[in-house]
């Protein structure tokens, strides 16, 4: 979780970080420290909720140029919470940091919010691209460490632990990293850089022995605290009361707490001797008492200093190489995955929000811009959650749920009590297609129920805002009807897992029957966000949504040379070309005057809620659905300036004029949507174009020129081909 102070030491001495020219190598990356680096320092949306197809982009321009200096990037991804608990202060810090953070840019001011789908986006990228991935199950430093030690290749990271680390190939600053700027002839180009070795940073201070830099780290770090005690050490230090390391090293001693100690732990040999001093000094015993690694304090920093201590052979060299990844030692008393979702996981296919919920029963919201004076945007997508969290405990549910005892149901959510026990969330229809899979199981429908009824409820602790405030939420764990076992996920059939999916969703199969597949996920989204949204989405809002979803499909359809244009040749691509045109107009562009709509900001961070939970359902069902590239879904920045000239009273039509696919996938999803959410007025999505449609010629429903769903479905069968999305 890096050094408090570390990064600007280093990064502040030019002698710790010679150039290099960087090609023909591996290379390790910290997955989270490249997706936050790059979303944050490339000037991409975070106000209106994220322009996910330009961060898309950025990303296929990244890993274009490390192709083109034949590095071959493995990417690292963190997993779930860290079980010993020793971090979840410092977590539960930055989540109170980053609601504030969003509070902030919803009023105009600066900030740094990663918008929510944004992980979600880079590791789609990463799959489209084939680039090698690992998620781990916990933070991922150590095993990068271990990886990069084995490979003897640098990390590209902005983690300044990897600074303590001692690693052959050394790390490569993701600042000092210019990838935008290749150099070299063709067939050897370069990439600027800047890289780290622990060796240089030793050499500084007069040959000091590098197993001293984690004990540095420890003491200064976020995995000891115990700062009023170094505090005490390092004001002795720096008053030369000790007698040791005045003058060692280059250069005079300074008043930064780093540089006084490693002056002053350079004076030392090796680690016990320093320990020895550092314990007898702050327990006050002047080192005569406990000595050696084992005892008081010695023994705790010498614990801590272990995350420093890198273990070969690399579990995810085995991983890399097309094995499996070895865990990293069993915390006793937790919950594990079943296989099958463990490989999930370590494909990077499992949210670390179903991980936690199994494993910690702790789940963190990540906050959102939105109005913090309205109920979180989280609590519009609670019951898929709830799902989540019944299909994951649903043991301790049946046995009593007696380790999770003395915790109470979530109140505050728009339902409380209603609405974890509603079963298909009192809408009165459930999803039905895989009856034929459940007849003959003792688990049925009314079984599963009976059982859950009888069984004491199961929660789940949330962490979320209240106001602008974070706030545990206890949240119970709600089976859906459709029962299903999580250890025989794999073995269950993809009708069950989808029926399952759809029930929490709440939509007929039948709904999204002329949706091409690979956008029905985000079709029934939009169905169950516009029934569960607080206050209910106006028809512009709803538009606005599936225009962007118009957009993103027929952008990759339409790009030049692709070979689909042999498959139809029929559409006039140059009219959907215009089309795109007329949509890309209506971004809010930066500068402009009108500021951000707040309320509007709202309904769609629910949206993205909505979307973010589902994706983790589907994901957990082993994806009974295909999961929708999040990339041309939504842009805010697109769907916000959409929504602003819908609600100006300008017919979407207008903007779709002389485009055929573009108007007919319009025209099928918003119907798809109004299908799907069969609670509200059915005329309150579709009144606008029956209106409009007037005097135009014969009409079909909804005033939309008829046409079969399955011409539709066809087209995009020959469109959406494997092999084209691989160059998406």
């Amino acid at each position: 979780m890096g050094v408090q102070g570390l990064t600007t030491f280093v990064e502040g001495n030019r002698s710790f970080l010679p150039d290099v020219r960087f090609r023909d190598s591996p290379l390790v990356i910290d997955g989270c420290s490249l997706y936050f680096r790059l979303y944050f320092n490339h000037g991409l949306d975070q106000q209106h909720g994220g322009d996910y197809d330009a961060f898309a982009s950025l990303l296929t321009q990244f890993f274009s140029a490390l192709a083109a200096c034949n590095i071959q990037p493995y990417v690292v991804l963190d997993g779930g919470i860290d079980p010993s608990e020793k971090k979840f202060p410092t977590l539960r810090q930055r989540l109170q940091s980053k609601i504030k953070e969003a509070d902030k840019i919803s009023r105009g001011y600066n900030g740094s919010i990663l918008p929510i789908l944004a992980r979600d986006v880079f590791i789609q990228v990463l799959i489209q691209r084939g680039v090698p991935l690992v998620q781990c199950k916990a933070e991922a430093d150590w095993e990068i460490a271990c990886l990069a030690h084995q490979w003897k290749c640098p990390v590209l990271t902005n983690d300044s632990d990897f600074y303590v680390f001692d690693l052959p190939g050394g790390c490569l600053p993701i600042r000092f990293f210019q990838w935008t700027n290749l150099n070299g002839k063709v067939s050897q180009r370069y990439i600027s850089a800047r890289l780290y070795n622990t060796k240089n940073l030793c050499s500084w201070f007069g040959g000091m022995n590098c197993d001293l830099i984690p004990l540095c780290a420890v003491l200064l770090g976020n995995d000891y605290s115990a700062p009023k005690e170094t505090d005490t050490l390092l004001a002795l230090i720096d008053m030369g009361a000790l007698g040791r390391g005045g003058g060692r090293g280059k250069g005079t001693a300074s008043s930064t707490r780093i540089n006084i100690l490693l002056l002053w732990l350079s004076s030392f040999s090796n680690v016990a001797e320093a320990l020895q001093e550092v314990s007898g000094l702050i327990d006050g015993d002047g080192g005569r008492g406990k000595r050696g690694p084992k005892s008081g304090l010695s023994s705790q920093l010498w614990a801590a200093m272990q995350e420093y201590q890198i273990g070969t052979p690399s579990s995810l060299a085995h991983w890399f190489s097309g094995g499996r990844v070895a865990t990293r030692g069993k915390t006793s008393g937790l919950a594990e995955l079943p296989e099958c979702l463990s490989l999930a996981e370590a494909q990077g296919q499992l949210a670390s929000l179903v991980v936690n919920a199994l494993v910690m029963q702790r789940v963190l919201l990540i906050p959102q811009v939105e109005n913090s004076k309205l109920p979180s945007s989280h609590f519009s997508s609670t019951p898929i959650r709830q799902a989540i969290y019944g299909l994951l405990l649903q043991n301790a549910q049946r046995g009593g749920g007696a380790h999770v005892a003395n915790r109470t149901q979530v109140q505050g959510t728009g339902g409380g009590e209603k609405r974890g026990g509603r079963g298909c969330r009192g809408r009165g229809q459930c999803h039905t297609s895989a009856a034929q899979h459940r007849v003959n199981d003792p688990l049925s429908r009314e079984n599963a129920a009976s059982m859950q009824a009888q069984s004491s409820p199961v929660f789940v602790e949330e962490y979320d805002r209240l106001d602008i405030n974070l706030k545990k939420n206890q949240v119970v764990a709600q089976l859906p009807r459709t029962f299903i076992h999580l250890d025989g996920l794999n073995q269950a059939p993809e009708a069950l897992r989808l029926g399952v999916l759809l029930e929490v969703l709440a939509v007929k199969e039948s709904a999204l029957a002329p949706v091409p597949v690979h956008l029905q996920l985000a079709v029934a989204v939009t169905g169950f966000w516009s029934q569960e949204a607080v206050p209910r989405p106006s028809q512009p809002l709803v538009q606005a949504l599936v225009l962007n979803m118009v957009y993103g499909e027929v952008s990759w359809n339409s790009q030049p040379g692709a070979t689909h244009h042999h498959h139809a040749a029929q559409l006039n691509w140059a009219a959907e070309q215009y089309v795109l045109s007329a949509l890309d107009r209506q971004r809010v562009r930066p500068g402009e005057r009108r500021g951000l709509d707040i309320r509007v900001a709202h309904s769609f961070s629910q949206w993205q809620s909505c979307l973010w939970s589902a994706l983790c359902l589907n994901q957990l069902l082993l994806m009974p659905l295909p999961q929708p590239y999040l990339s041309g879904l939504f842009s805010g920045t697109l769907v916000h300036g959409l929504h602003s000239f819908l609600k100006a009273g300008r017919p979407a039509e207008s903007l779709l004029r002389g485009g055929s696919l573009s108007w007919q996938l319009y025209s099928c999803l918003l119907d798809a949507v109004r299908d799907c959410s069969f609670k509200a007025n059915p005329s309150s999505l579709a009144s606008g174009r029956k209106r409009r449609g007037r005097g135009r010629g014969r009409r079909g429903r909804d005033g939309r020129e008829a046409w079969a769903a399955d011409e539709l479905n066809n087209m995009f069968t020959l469109l959406m081909c494997e092999e084209e999305y691989d160059d998406w």
